[in-house]
């Protein structure tokens, strides 16, 4: 075949699971992959969008323009491909838009053009499971789909409306896909789905699920990308003492203030809020916990605002990820009077950034003289080594013959800029 592909992906850890088991397919049937997007000169180009946001939209607008005028086969997919379809339909540079139900056969869509056959996408049988275990990837760690789409309707969130209902893998597809993955060599499998504390498969939850992943021989660690607060039960909570889990979650918290909470149509708190925390933290006192929120939601007061930075300083998160309110149509939030004036929503956002380095550092400093295991992923020009601990910070080593994928223990012994820096110990 001697074609290239290169793919672009933006958003959320769902889309590189599914970039990445697309991308193995393309190399395990003679493709070349090029991961240099914006240079490169390959035959077929895969954006894989995010519409999460108005940034999000643009981003993925501009790489998309980009694409059509390298003159490659241009395919657009994602949930911004879900959100504009008929429009992104009617450009001609455009091969193809795949939904999200038919991003899995994006290879036969390719295979079958280039091959002279016309076929539309609906001749194609989608799953949004049908995943095929990834060897090559773009990533040192494994993200494995546990579970896609929503019930909840957040009155501000778009994803329901592109991602579809909830809906939950065969637990046995997941075990072989991660011992798939161990196979090849992974040391690290991250868990990631819409909401995926609400898995449900045939009488089993997400508690058990976690169990029985635990449960897989080997060394690896398993991390859980991002939970919804909900009421963890002290048996899932416990879960956590076991070294292969590691004790950091990114727990949405969205605001800090009751009011905008109900607003949002969020399920809890503060105070619920607070006692998860609590409860994980009475287990493991350094579980680190990263955190988004939205700031500049309709009718936000300067008092919720405060209660906002108030509950992050309380809580201690290790990072936010603060999104400015982003307007969506088909949302309630979007028909919400009073919208917040786009300056207030620039300041407040700086005020919530300030405030997020601050934790972060704050966090890291509370870490020196502690341990960590370390998966080693990027080795710099100098010789230092770079990865993760299991609390989701980044850090510095300096050894001899250093290798990546390869855990280390090491004691932390202080920070430059973001990162810790860790030496080894026996």
């Amino acid at each position: 075949m001697n074609k290239t592909v290169s793919f672009k992906t933006l958003g959320c850890r769902l889309n590189l699971y599914e970039t990445d088991s697309l991308a193995s397919q393309f190399v395990q049937r003679g493709y070349k992959v090029d991961d240099d997007f914006e240079n490169s000169n390959a035959d077929i180009l895969i954006i894989n969008t995010c519409t999460i946001t108005n940034q999000s939209d643009k981003k993925s607008r501009e790489y998309i323009s980009r694409a059509k005028r390298k003159g490659a086969l241009v395919i657009v997919t994602g949930c911004m491909a879900e959100q504009y379809k008929q429009k992104l339909s009617s450009e001609e540079q455009i091969a193809f838009v795949v939904d999200n139900k038919h991003k899995n056969r994006i290879f036969d869509i390719v295979e079958a053009y280039l091959n002279g056959e016309f076929k539309t996408i609906d001749d194609f049988e989608g799953n949004v499971f049908n995943y095929q275990s990834a060897q090559n990837t773009f990533h040192t760690r494994s993200i494995i789909k546990v579970q896609d789409g929503c019930n909840n309707f957040c009155s501000y969130c778009i994803v329901p409306f592109v991602r579809g209902r909830a809906i939950s893998r065969p637990i046995d597809d997941i075990i072989k896909n991660i011992k798939d993955e161990l196979d090849f060599g992974f040391k690290e499998i991250v868990l990631t789905g819409v909401n995926i504390s609400r898995y449900k498969y045939q009488g089993i939850d997400f508690e058990i699920l976690v169990e029985k992943i635990l449960e897989i021989p080997g060394e690896f660690r398993l991390r859980i990308a991002s939970l919804e607060p909900d009421d963890y039960s002290d048996k899932f909570i416990s879960l956590f003492k076991n070294s292969k889990l590691a004790p950091h979650i990114h727990l949405c918290l969205q605001s800090g203030s009751d009011t905008v909470l109900k607003r949002m149509r969020r399920t809890y708190s503060m105070s619920e809020f607070y006692g998860i925390v609590d409860r994980f933290r009475k287990i493991i006192p350094d579980f680190n916990f990263t955190t988004d929120i939205i700031v500049g939601f309709p009718n936000e007061t300067e008092d919720e605002f405060q209660e906002t930075i108030s509950a992050s300083k309380k809580i201690g998160f290790g990072h936010i990820h603060v999104f400015k309110y982003s307007r969506r149509k088909g949302t309630k939030a979007d028909q919400m009077p009073n919208q917040v004036d786009e300056k207030i929503k620039n300041s407040r956002s700086k005020i919530l950034r300030d405030l997020a380095t601050e934790l972060t550092n704050q966090n890291l400093k509370s870490m020196v003289g502690k341990y960590q295991t370390i998966l080693t992923e990027t080795i710099d020009k100098e010789g230092f080594i770079y990865g993760y601990g299991e609390n989701y910070q980044r850090i510095k080593l300096k050894i001899l013959n250093p290798k990546t994928n390869t855990f280390y223990k090491v004691k932390i012994v202080g920070i430059e800029g973001e990162n810790l820096v860790g030496e080894v110990v026996e």
